[in-house]
């Protein structure tokens, strides 16, 4: 099949419109005719009739669909901003419309898993690499799509929609996905850096949700700065040696997709990972929280899915380990905290 070339398609499909598709939606629309898509016809509707989303302002020019395939005939380039725990079945309604010519940007800071028929996450307690999927690869695995990228960095979505300066990094094995990515989302107030490591730019932003939840709970139990920036240079060295073992590199840890991303989030009562982190402190059970929030945490299944590959790798990784525990063991957030102030790190920096 002939390649279309995606700059000649004006309309930009965004797929999801929760608090992060709806920001990245509106930005696009200040350069470009964008069409969104959501699953109920009446969230298309409100979109199409008031120009917003559950409530959520949008540009007046923005268009919604419900159906796939209309959004796929319309826009050669598409930013999926779907949470991870449904990021595999959008992928798989998307893929009979998905072609070799299509763009895919994804904005979804999760993982999936690729388990044997009849095993779910909370029946293996061993997970290989093998078996996590980060979403550039889910999209891979499921469509013909060839031309992936993914979007990450400190974007917090109440900030973006309030038009506040920020950053993003586009990251992709192919060129011509930053430079298209660069194009849609640069402005005065949005700058967008490139990088070739997607595997590790995803991790950064999947490891990230781990930290923000412990220094969440770190605020929770209002403990100060110190605490804090102890826990933020810990994980950060955390996060090197996970992604190094999952097939990252070090370059995007220590990027924007990493310590920018790191920094924003364990600061961030905007942060739904923090807020998790947070209101565990102060006494609520992870149900509790979990049951009243309008959007997922990924940071929760994160810790799932990290512990069982450390399992599977007999790796070490304390601050994940101990959050497990206090998540899914009931295991004191005091406890956890006394036995990271006494593990044996001998060495500040180890991975330089």
């Amino acid at each position: 099949m002939a390649l279309k070339n995606s700059s000649k398609s004006s309309t930009i499909g965004v797929v999801g419109v929760g608090s992060f598709g709806t920001a990245i939606a509106n930005m696009l629309a200040e350069k470009s005719k964008v069409m969104v898509y959501a699953r109920k016809p009446e969230v298309v509707d409100e979109i199409n009739t008031q120009s917003s989303a559950q409530g959520k302002a949008l540009h007046a020019s923005i268009q919604g669909t419900f159906d796939p395939e209309t959004l796929c005939k319309e826009c050669n380039i598409l930013f999926f901003m779907v949470p991870s725990s449904g990021f595999q079945e959008v992928a798989r309604k998307f893929a009979p419309f998905l072609h070799p010519y299509h763009l895919v940007i994804h904005g979804t800071k999760g993982l999936c898993l690729n388990l044997p028929e009849g095993q779910t996450l909370d029946t293996v307690k061993k997970i290989k690499r093998s078996q996590i999927l980060t979403m550039s690869e889910v999209i891979q695995q499921e469509t013909v799509a060839v031309r992936v990228g993914c979007l990450a960095g400190p974007n917090l979505a109440r900030e973006l929609s309030k038009g506040q300066p920020a950053a993003t990094v586009i990251a992709s094995k192919y060129n011509e996905v930053i430079m298209e990515g660069q194009r849609l989302l640069r402005s005065d107030k949005f700058q967008v850096y490139g990088n070739s490591d997607i595997i590790g730019v995803e991790l950064s932003g999947v490891l990230k949700n781990i930290i923000a939840i412990a220094s969440g709970a770190l605020a929770g139990l209002g403990l100060g700065e110190n605490a804090r920036g102890l826990l933020i240079s810990r994980g950060m060295v955390e996060m090197a040696h996970l992604s190094n073992a999952l097939g990252g590199s070090l370059k995007s840890v220590i990027g924007l997709a990493g310590i920018g991303d790191l920094v924003a989030t364990c600061n961030s009562v905007d942060s739904r990972n923090f807020t998790v982190g947070y209101r565990l402190a102060k006494g609520e059970s992870l149900t509790e929280i979990q049951a009243s929030m309008e959007e997922v945490a990924e940071g929760v299944n994160t810790v799932k899915i990290i512990k069982g590959f450390l399992e599977a790798a007999d790796l070490r990784a304390p601050i994940t380990e101990n959050l497990y525990r206090v998540l899914f063991e009931d295991l004191e957030i005091e406890e956890a905290l006394q036995f990271l102030m006494k593990y044996p790190f001998n060495v500040d920096v180890d991975f330089v």
